[in-house]
């Protein structure tokens, strides 16, 4: 499980370093670990003490707005000049760190303007203009110099995030891209979440000392856990050499009508290509024809199963409060979904997974989607407790809730996923990995965090049965990592 902070517990992370070492600066540290990176970029590996010959022949470019992102970049620019780059600066924007400048001048760096940038040739540029302060989107002036460095494949390099991205979210106006970023103690969420994350490049979190933890040793406010591919690894059930259908777990699904029957087909996919012992399909019999044939390995008809993925694609009939009522009964977990979220009755069976979008859990808490929206985090929390059942959240976050408020995020995964038919695909997953013995919680991560995995390996318009059919590949490749 890995932490990711938004801008604000960042900052009050730093504060408690400031107060805790008066009169020290962390821009000295965060700048010479810049200058390293750099230098390991410049020279392909390893930084050594033994600068080479042609070290003096290459010149890096440090992009500098005002503020503290820009003082880290001007005093790497200072560490890396003394070292003996050629360093120029480019003022994009702001008044320049003072004592940065002086520093950078006073070791050598050469100021230039924009006008004066794509005239020259450079080997790296360091992209120091905007932080985790900065506001979302660049001027046109830098967007231009963003253009012609990817136009002469000039890499960059973000100090803490790229120029541009909102620090607390996956959402992209413009911005810079980078080829590396380096990042400070924590990964802000635009290092992870989509759109954001694919303009980040190859990552690195440096360890600054901020301490992310109160005096009372709980996370500090607006610090999450999220589950990283190395978590999903270790929690995903692999079945051992004495297992057989029935001990890998058996999964019900109960889902689809006449008039939907492509969600049944979806969540059967997505329960398959999970790796369950056994998919039992107890839906419409008007539709059972058209599941085998597209799952001929699932089984027809009533029988004994470990969790039931029940709701998507119901429709709106007369029968469902029985349909919910009749799987509530038999006391096995359930993955409830869509239209049996609306029927959700006083007292669920132990360990269910409930998995609504922003709208669905707008109206399971009876307020506005725009609240949820606003406030997802705290949304499904809310919920996991009204209703005693863990909540998966779907969205660009995906948020996962207990009852006793504990809550954590899924691997976000590419806004190319928001289409019809891939919560049902979810909702599949989830039932196979709760059939499995995962707790709801953990399935919920996993599963979302998988299928995330799966459509950031192939980004596209990849349709939701496709996503499905590929994520046996991926379940493979984390596991071997």
């Amino acid at each position: 499980m890995a932490s990711v902070c938004t801008a604000e517990a960042t900052r009050a992370a730093e504060q408690r370093w400031f107060d805790a070492h008066p009169g020290q600066d962390l821009m000295d540290i965060a700048a010479q670990a810049v200058a390293r990176k750099a230098q390991e970029l410049l020279l392909g590996g390893a930084v050594d003490e033994i600068m080479p010959d042609w070290a003096a022949s290459q010149c890096v470019l440090v992009l500098v707005g005002g503020g503290n992102n820009g003082g880290d970049g001007l005093f790497a620019a200072a560490a890396l000049a003394q070292r003996g780059w050629r360093v120029e600066l480019a003022q994009v924007m702001g008044q320049p760190h003072e004592a940065g400048m002086a520093a950078a001048l006073d070791a050598g760096c050469i100021r230039v303007s924009l006008g004066e940038v794509t005239s020259h040739s450079y080997d790296l540029a360091i992209d120091a203009v905007l932080g985790i302060g900065g506001r979302p989107g660049i001027p046109q002036s830098l967007e231009r110099i963003d253009t012609w460095l990817r136009a002469r494949q000039i890499p960059v390099l973000a100090v803490d995030l790229p120029s541009g991205l909102d620090a607390n979210s996956g959402e992209v106006e413009s911005c810079v891209h980078a080829a590396y970023t380096i990042t400070f103690s924590s990964l802000k969420w635009c290092h992870i979440a989509h759109p954001a994350a694919r303009y980040c490049g190859e990552l690195e979190v440096h360890d600054i000392g901020l301490d992310f933890v109160d005096d009372d040793g709980e996370c500090l406010d607006d610090v999450d856990e999220y589950c990283d591919l190395a978590e999903m690894a270790s929690l995903w059930p692999v079945p051992g050499a004495l297992d057989d259908k029935y001990s890998r777990g058996v999964v019900g699904i109960d889902t689809g009508s006449e008039k939907f029957p492509g969600a049944a087909v979806l969540g059967v996919l997505g329960a398959l290509r999970t790796g369950p012992g056994m998919v039992r399909f107890s839906g419409p019999s008007a539709i059972m024809a058209f599941i085998l044939s597209r799952a001929p390995s699932v089984v027809i008809g009533e029988g004994r199963v470990q969790s039931w993925v029940i709701g998507s694609g119901w429709g709106t009939h007369d029968g469902n409060a029985d349909r919910f009522s009749q799987r509530a009964a038999e006391g096995v977990p359930m993955v409830i979904d869509a239209d049996a979220l609306a029927l959700l009755p006083a007292e669920l069976p132990e360990g269910c997974l409930l998995t609504p979008h922003a709208g669905e859990l707008a109206r399971m808490l009876r307020i506005e989607r725009s609240q949820v929206v606003a406030d997802p985090r705290g949304s499904a929390v809310r919920a996991a407790q009204r209703f005693g059942a863990t909540v998966l959240l779907k969205g660009s976050i995906q948020w996962v809730a207990r009852p006793d408020g504990g809550v954590r995020a899924a691997l976000p995964g590419p806004a190319w996923t928001a289409q019809g038919g891939s919560g049902d695909v979810l909702a599949g997953m989830c039932g196979t990995l709760m059939a499995a013995g995962l707790p709801a919680d953990d399935a919920a991560l996993c599963a979302a965090g998988m299928q995330a995995a799966t459509a950031i390996s192939m980004p596209g318009p990849y349709a939701p049965d496709q996503i499905a059919e590929l994520l046996p590949g991926t379940v493979t490749t984390v596991l071997s990592r």
